[in-house]
């Protein structure tokens, strides 16, 4: 298991800062991980996951007519 800060989360997303945090208030991004004062980090494998489940509904969306 791999933790990730948000830079890293930025570029495998491509999503800004103020849309991840959203993301997750609203429950659709995975929530970060506390490592102390100040700082966070994300389960890699989590963020992975979230962008698979993005292609797959690209993949479903283009079969619903």
């Amino acid at each position: 298991m791999r933790l990730i800060k948000l830079k890293e989360v930025m570029a495998k997303t491509s999503l800004g800062h103020s849309s991840i945090y959203k993301f997750i208030a609203e429950g659709t991004f995975p929530k970060q991980v506390s490592l102390g004062a100040k700082s966070v980090a994300w389960v890699e494998s989590e963020v992975d996951d979230w962008i698979m489940e993005r292609i797959g509904e690209r993949g479903e969306a283009d079969v619903v007519t």
